[in-house]
């Protein structure tokens, strides 16, 4: 299984950089079997089903992108260096973090990123820094809101800036649990009156969390695919939501998770055949064609980079050839691609 199997040409002007608006009225390319249909996600009441169980990723993304400056001292009196941060995850002390350039930074300078922002350079390796912030909990919280900007993929900052409108639309409307620095962005199609419809229907939600980090946008860089290996998140499955995901498989009830963040993540917790335990720890769990999918019945998720793993696992659930000719479908009909384009809901 060669990266190759999964390379397709995109024209440039079909990366989206902005959302549809209002954010159902994106197109959704229904893919059930050997069936295509094109349709909008609004249409989600009427193709699915009463009972239907919607597993959604509640992470929230926290404005990661920051720019400070750091001054130092030398005989020609104080130098001030621009400095841009994106932090990356959480340390046992402080954060990870990418910054640019690193080349101007040492260990125990300060970033001065606003009045009630600043943090320590406590450590520098391997391309990384580790950061402690001044401002811990609740104060660190609301002064990362007031200056830090959100992390667009690198897709799309290669286009434009991240600016004020991004604080919304690159978060899910029930995002509740802090953590990510990249958007679960199949869930950005939902807006209330869509849930509403859906609840209407008698489609069920179950929350669970995992934290999207930096590490979804890192190429594949070996020919044999087997061999590459995963980045690690962070997940958490409650016992409420796995009693909720096993009555489903249970009663023969379709469990169908919203981006391919839930869906790893409720196939690392899997405990058997149909069967998934409460989860709470990091997952690396690589799906590629030849996986057995032992939860998910379905998918509904964005279009994806070539040559990337989430062009895996889509081709391990429907197939590689339905997949690619899906994708041509929707180069062909100008479907709009990536974290702010038009969604597919993946029906094998």
């Amino acid at each position: 299984m060669q990266l190759s199997d999964f390379d397709f040409d995109l024209p440039e002007d079909l990366i989206a950089t902005r959302p549809a608006r209002p954010r159902s009225a994106a197109r959704l390319l229904h893919l059930a079997g050997d069936a295509m249909t094109d349709r909008r996600v609004s249409d989600l009441p009427q193709i699915l089903q009463p009972g239907d169980v919607l597993v959604l990723n509640d992470t929230k993304v926290i404005p990661a992108r920051l720019t400070g400056t750091r001054t130092r001292a030398g005989a020609a009196g104080e130098g001030v260096a621009r400095i841009e941060v994106t932090l990356l995850e959480p340390a046992a002390t402080g954060w990870r973090a990418l910054a640019k350039p690193l080349r101007k930074l040492r260990a125990g300078e300060v970033i001065v990123f606003g009045p009630q922002l600043s943090a320590e350079v406590a450590e520098i390796a391997e391309g990384e820094l580790r950061l402690v912030f001044a401002a811990l909990g609740d104060a660190f919280d609301a002064a990362l809101a007031e200056v830090g900007a959100m992390p667009l993929p690198p897709y799309i900052a290669s286009l434009r800036a991240p600016d004020e409108a991004d604080k919304d639309d690159y978060q899910t409307v029930w995002a509740a649990r802090q953590g990510a620095v990249a958007a679960p962005t199949a869930s950005l199609h939902f807006d209330a009156p869509l849930l509403a419809a859906l609840a209407a229907r008698g489609v069920q939600f179950v929350h669970v969390t995992l934290h999207v980090g930096a590490g979804t946008f890192l190429p594949v860089k070996v020919d044999d695919v087997t061999t590459h290996r995963m980045h690690a998140e962070w997940g958490e499955v409650s016992a409420e939501a796995a009693a909720a995901i096993n009555r489903a498989k249970t009663e023969g009830r379709r469990v169908i998770p919203v981006g391919t963040t839930a869906l790893r993540l409720i196939e690392s917790a899997a405990s058997g055949e149909g069967r998934i335990a409460a989860f709470e720890g990091t997952t690396d769990i690589f799906i590629y064609p030849g996986f057995r999918f032992r939860i998910a019945d379905g998918l509904m998720t964005n279009f994806h980079l070539p040559r990337s793993t989430l062009m895996m696992l889509v081709s391990a659930l429907m197939g590689r050839e339905r997949i690619m000719a899906a994708y041509a479908h929707a180069i062909a009909q100008r479907y709009r691609f990536f974290s702010y384009g038009d969604a597919s809901l993946l029906i094998p």
